[in-house]
């Protein structure tokens, strides 16, 4: 027993897909009709068994149809993609998914996540030239320095900035890019991986979790449930500052015992292996702090300030942020003056890095193709808005935590869940007597709390950019969850009561 280890993260997906494969085959399928705005013709198709039906764009449709949604957010694209419509659901033929289309699932879960495996791929790269340099050693080193003594202050630094991040503007995928740059300061600071794992993924999942203006969460949600998105957002800044409190203690908690003695570390193990990995120059001098350098971290530094400024106001998304750091990637090549053979091998060495990554990606899609070729995603989502039916609004709100927690594992993306399920769970607040607003709560709590051990979302490749595996994950982050899962049964309660 002592010789069997927790299989890789390709292998556990790989795993979670067979067993997707499997509940095509139990589950019945079934289908809501979806509704959704074609922006070029200005009019509403009705997606349904029998074909495609055009309506007009205006209220009178969306009230025939028990959608109580302005119809100016079709119109204005805060709804972009399509509504389902509450009392259409109707089972399907089945549609099991057999060997050949298991096999399939990882190769079509590449091909549609192709848009985040080549930005992870091209960080790769960027990332792999900025180590040829030297200049990321040299800033390490001059970190290590001006945090002497006051370590603790990056934790608390680092989880505030990514909370921030995925409060207002959803800061997810981007922050695969933070790793390789954060981690080797954290080991600097005589902390392990899984403190600098542990800062940039919880602020993520805890921002997002408590999101206050998160187009992408919190706005397009209450959109979809008829609400303004301002109904409620007192008790998610209650949630986001008391959430916050809670993960700095204990992220901080767990840093200062590995600090004072680093056999305490969860991978404690793994320790050599880690620093080798990320401390390139670890046996030798880091290089000088000449004006060149200077010049590469700050082109380095900037590419990232580009991205976050590109996503939260201009609207960019994968492409943009890649060519960014492709961009990037030249523009460091040409001031340190790496020759081109020498540029090429570094870009691929660095791309090569993190193609494992790029590749645990493609295979958490895939897991979703399955459900979805499977359609059996609307049938749990119709006997879960059944289940909570006629529940006193205490009982009910709670457990419509856990049952988003729960479809969170087969519909991993924030504005897919919130607009499949709110058209669907918001009236249901309307029968128990609640502010739909609660619901929205329910949504991104549950969804929020899920994110940080969900194997179809971003967890697998965030461990697998810092070496740590999913078994040793799951004991150190156990005891946050429930701690956050009693903070917003709490706040969810009084909410109602």
């Amino acid at each position: 027993m002592k010789n069997l280890q927790f299989p890789t993260a390709q292998t556990v997906l790989l795993i979670i897909a067979a067993v997707a494969a499997i509940l095509t085959w139990l589950v019945p399928s079934g289908r809501f009709d979806r509704l959704a705005y074609d922006g070029d013709q200005k009019h509403f198709i009705r997606q349904s068994e029998q074909g495609d039906t055009i309506l007009p764009a205006n209220a009178a449709t969306l009230k025939s149809l028990g959608l109580n949604i302005d119809v100016q957010k079709f119109i204005d694209g805060d709804i972009s993609k399509p509504v389902a419509i509450p009392g259409t659901y109707r089972e399907a033929p089945g549609q099991p998914q057999g060997l050949l289309k298991f096999i399939q699932s990882p190769l079509k879960g590449i091909m549609e996540a192709m848009d985040v495996i080549l930005f992870v791929i091209i960080i790769g790269g960027f990332l792999g030239i900025v180590n040829h340099t030297g200049a990321f050693d040299a800033g390490i080193a001059w970190m290590a320095r001006k945090l002497k003594g006051r370590e603790a202050l990056l934790i608390v630094f680092i989880t505030t900035l990514v909370t921030a991040g995925g409060t207002t503007f959803g800061l997810a995928e981007e922050t695969i890019a933070f790793y390789p740059i954060l981690v080797p300061v954290f080991l600097a600071a005589g902390y392990d991986a899984m403190v600098a794992l542990a800062a940039i993924y919880i602020g993520s999942c805890l921002g997002t979790m408590a999101s206050t203006i998160n187009p992408f969460c919190v706005i397009i949600a209450s959109n979809s449930a008829g609400i303004n998105w301002t109904l409620g957002i007192g008790g998610r800044f209650v949630m986001l500052g008391a959430g916050l409190l809670i993960c700095l203690w204990y992220i901080i908690r767990y840093a200062e015992r590995v600090k004072k003695d680093p056999s305490k570390s969860l991978i404690f193990a793994q320790k050599k292996q880690i620093e080798q990995h990320f401390l390139h120059h670890s046996k030798g001098e880091a290089p000088a702090f000449s004006l060149r350098i200077m010049t590469i971290l700050a082109l380095f530094i900037s590419c990232f300030l580009v991205m976050i400024f590109g996503v939260s106001r201009l609207g960019w998304w994968f492409l943009e942020m890649t060519t960014v750091f492709f961009a990037g990637a030249l523009l460091i090549g040409l001031v340190a003056r790496i020759g081109e053979k020498t540029f090429v091998e570094a870009f691929l060495k660095g791309a090569n890095d993190l193609l494992g990554v790029a590749l645990i990606i493609g295979l958490a899609r895939g897991v979703t193709v399955i459900m979805e070729e499977g359609m059996i995603s609307d049938t749990l989502l119709y006997y879960s808005s059944n289940a909570v039916q006629g529940m006193p609004s205490g009982l009910f709100i709670n457990a419509l935590m856990f049952l988003y927690a729960g479809l969170s594992f087969f519909i991993s993306s924030t504005s897919g869940m919130a607009v499949l399920t709110m058209p669907i769970m918001a009236p249901l607040a309307d029968v128990v007597g609640i502010g739909r607003e609660s619901v929205v709560d329910a949504y991104m709590y549950g969804q929020g709390l899920f994110s940080f051990i969900n194997p179809t979302g971003l967890i697998l490749a965030s461990l697998a950019m810092v070496q740590v595996g999913f078994d040793k994950w799951l004991r150190f982050i156990m005891p946050l969850v429930l701690i956050l899962a009693l903070l917003a049964i709490i706040l969810l309660t009084i909410t109602v009561i």
